[in-house]
């Protein structure tokens, strides 16, 4: 038994020093990447709506996705990430009937309900500044860049006195959006701000998405 005990003790510390050697490998990894699943919420307050056309409730701007960390210095606090998410908007707005009706024309005033929801396909860019290190993940962050969004389906719904109806209206947007972004922050809080450059609408209305709310950021 005291044999046994002399041989395996041995054994036992030299699995330790290597348990041990790479754990401090982990902790000290120089070549770590940061922040490559991001989630954002926002408020679309969009651009560029016609004087009659006024908000309402709350219409939201979601992304889910995944960034490809690549850092581009040495001490890893400058890094390029390009992209692939999901992106879903939904715009809420109403008019008020006056200003759909002529003059000549007597008809109740209401305020008429449109809601337009579109999902896409997201492909990001980002440039990167972080002071990130390998022992911690609490961080201040700025990271901008660009996106091109492909609108694979887009709907509109109206609310009246006369009823409710919906209908794709895919053949009538820009399939392709773009923008510029940027997110700010320390940790998880992270202030987001999208601005469109192009409308939503091939024709007649110019109204484009204009996105402030936060981004979330995972390994």
């Amino acid at each position: 038994m005291k044999l046994l005990l002399f041989l395996w003790i041995p054994f036992f510390c030299f699995s330790q020093e290597i348990e041990s050697e790479e754990t401090n490998l982990t902790e000290i990894d120089s070549l770590y990447r940061e922040d490559q699943f991001y989630a954002s919420l926002s408020y679309n307050l969009i651009q560029n709506r016609p004087a009659a056309f006024k908000q309402f409730s709350f219409s939201p701007g979601i992304t889910v996705g995944f960034l490809r960390d690549l850092p581009i210095s040495k001490n890893r606090h400058w890094a390029i990430a390009p992209g692939l998410g999901y992106s879903y908007n939904n715009i809420k707005q109403f008019i008020n009937s006056d200003e759909l009706s002529g003059s000549d024309i007597i008809v109740p005033s209401e305020n008429i309900r449109t809601v337009i929801t579109t999902h896409g396909i997201e492909m990001p860019l980002e440039v990167r500044w972080r002071n990130s290190n390998p022992q911690s993940h609490s961080f201040w962050r700025i990271y901008t860049g660009f996106k091109a969004t492909y609108v694979f389906n887009s709907k509109l719904k109206i609310e009246s006195s006369g009823g409710t109806s919906k209908e794709s209206i895919s053949n009538d947007i820009n399939r392709w959006q773009y923008g510029a972004y940027i997110s700010v922050g320390f940790n998880t809080w992270n202030p987001y701000i999208y601005y469109g450059l192009n409308p939503i609408f091939k024709n007649g209305s110019k109204i484009s998405n204009f996105n402030i709310g936060f981004q979330f950021y995972i390994l």
